[in-house]
């Protein structure tokens, strides 16, 4: 074999391994969650940041929330309370820490809740049980009485609003850049046969 067909079969064996490579890389998914921006705001009280999701929805559509960042009211928001847990001053109402797509309600009756850093709670949730459905904040402060809401908490009706943020997959990228090289690659033996 001539060297310079060796130095070719290379070549088109480096080409084929890329590839495939890219191929691979781009068909597993990058990652398991959605990033979401939210928001919420009321009478005195405005909150959003980030939620962190599954990527699947369950079999009602929501996405699990499995992180929370932000602030309320300028106060830095601290943790996401565990599903099927009450904020502290909020029992026995579990929150289910489920976000839906819309364009229904987004919320359901559990919601979410998170910790602040100035030792308060927050319950974001849809309440379909009023005449009128409407979102509305449980807000905690201490002391915590289990089960009886204090002076110091509050139950106002809030406007919510979540979407997911669209961003491309890494693998996509890999996989774009795969072609692009397979072309250039490509285009540069065409100009050497000539």
């Amino acid at each position: 074999m001539h060297p310079s067909s060796f130095v070719a079969v290379l070549r088109n064996l480096g080409f084929t391994i890329g590839a495939l490579a890219c191929i691979v890389f781009a068909a597993v998914p990058a990652n398991a969650s959605t990033i979401w921006n939210w928001n919420y705001s009321g009478s005195g009280i405005s909150a959003g940041g980030t939620l962190t999701t599954m990527d699947t929805p369950n079999e009602m559509g929501g996405y699990l929330i499995t992180a929370i960042t932000g602030t309320r009211n300028g106060i830095a928001i601290t943790g996401l309370q565990p599903v099927g847990t009450p904020i502290p001053g909020n029992e026995p109402f579990d929150v289910d820490n489920l976000v839906f797509l819309g364009p229904g309600p987004q919320l359901k009756t559990g919601g979410f809740g998170f910790s602040i850093a100035d030792g308060t709670y927050s319950n974001p949730f849809y309440a379909d049980f009023l005449p009128t459905p409407t979102y509305l904040e449980f807000f905690s402060a201490p002391p915590f009485t289990p089960g009886t809401p204090g002076p110091e908490d509050t139950e106002l009706p809030i406007d919510f609003s979540a979407s997911p943020v669209v961003t491309p997959e890494p693998a996509s990228g890999l996989l774009v850049a795969g072609i692009l090289a397979a072309m250039a690659f490509g285009l540069r033996r065409n100009t050497h046969r000539f």
